[in-house]
C-alpha cells in the first residue's frame, strides 16, 4: 500500500515591521547669489573679506534634537562613537526628561553625518552655514551688528546650559534659521583651512579638523558672531558642540 500523502503547511508570512518615520524637520530656503564672506574687523582667521557665490540650497530651521536623533538610532541601531568607546557620558546622558526638543550634544563629526545621511541631507559648508547666519551681506549676528543677549543663548544669558530649539526667535537670521548663534556650536563639513586669498598662517589648520560654527551656550559675544570661526578633531563630542543638516533640494 502506498504512504499516505501528508499534509501540506502553508508558509508562513514573516511580518514587516512597522518603518519608523524619519522626522518632520522644517527648513529654509537660502537662494542662489551673492554673499559676504568673512570679516577683516575681527579674527585673522576670517580674512580676506570676500564675495562668494553660492548655489540654492535648504538647511534645517533648528539644530537636531535629541528626540530628532533617538528616533534615528531607534530605526538604525547606531551606536555613537562615545557609546563604542565606552565613555560613561553620551549623548543619552543629555537627553534627560523634558529635553526632547534640546539640541543633541556629545555628537562627534561621523555621528553628525550618520544622522544627515539618514534623513537624505548633508552638512552644511562654513560657507553655506555663515551665508545662512549672516545673509547676504554679512550681518554681525544673526539679527543684525550689534549683540543683543536677549536673542541669543550665549554665556550672557545666564542659563548655563542648553535651551529647546527656538526659544530665541527674535535672533531669527535673515533667511529664519534659529539657533545660528549661540546655543550649540554647529559642525560643518569644511576642512579648517585658510580662506581663498589669504596669507594668515593658523597653527590649528588642518585637513583633520572640521569648522564649527555659532558659539555656544558659555560663550561670549566675538564667538557668537556669524563670521567667527572655529574647529575641532573630527572625534570631538562635547556637551556644547550640535549639528544642523542642509540640503541641495526640497
Amino acid at each position: 500500500p502506498g504512504t499516505e500523502p501528508t499534509e501540506s503547511t502553508e508558509p508562513t508570512d514573516t511580518p514587516t515591521p512597522t518603518p519608523i518615520p524619519r522626522p518632520d524637520v522644517p527648513i529654509v530656503e537660502v537662494p542662489a547669489g551673492l554673499f559676504l564672506l568673512g570679516s577683516d574687523k575681527f579674527e585673522p582667521n576670517e580674512t580676506p573679506p570676500q564675495e562668494m557665490e553660492l548655489s540654492t540650497f535648504f538647511i534645517d530651521q533648528f539644530e537636531a534634537t535629541n528626540a530628532e536623533y533617538a528616533q534615528f538610532v531607534e530605526a538604525t541601531g547606531y551606536l555613537t562613537g562615545a557609546e563604542e568607546a565606552g565613555t560613561k557620558r553620551n549623548w543619552r546622558t543629555y537627553y534627560e526628561a523634558g529635553k526632547d526638543n534640546h539640541p543633541v550634544v556629545k555628537i562627534s563629526y561621523a555621528d553628525a553625518e550618520a544622522y544627515c545621511e539618514w534623513m537624505g541631507k548633508r552638512l552644511p559648508t562654513e560657507f553655506e552655514w555663515e551665508k545662512a547666519a549672516g545673509g547676504p551681506d554679512g550681518l554681525v549676528y544673526p539679527w543684525g551688528d550689534s549683540m543683543d543677549s536677549t536673542r541669543v543663548n550665549g554665556k550672557a544669558s545666564g542659563l548655563r546650559g542648553t535651551t529647546a530649539v527656538g526659544s530665541f526667535s527674535s535672533g531669527a537670521s535673515p533667511y529664519g534659521a534659529e539657533d545660528m548663534s549661540g546655543n550649540v556650536w554647529e559642525w560643518t563639513s569644511s576642512p579648517f583651512l585658510a580662506y581663498p586669498g589669504s596669507t594668515y598662517e593658523d597653527p590649528f589648520y588642518s585637513p583633520d579638523f572640521r569648522v564649527t560654527r555659532g558659539g555656544g551656550w558659555f560663550d561670549e559675544p566675538r564667538q557668537l558672531r556669524a563670521s567667527n570661526r572655529s574647529a575641532a578633531a573630527v572625534e570631538t563630542a562635547n556637551d556644547d558642540l550640535g549639528f544642523r543638516c542642509a540640503a541641495d533640494s526640497r
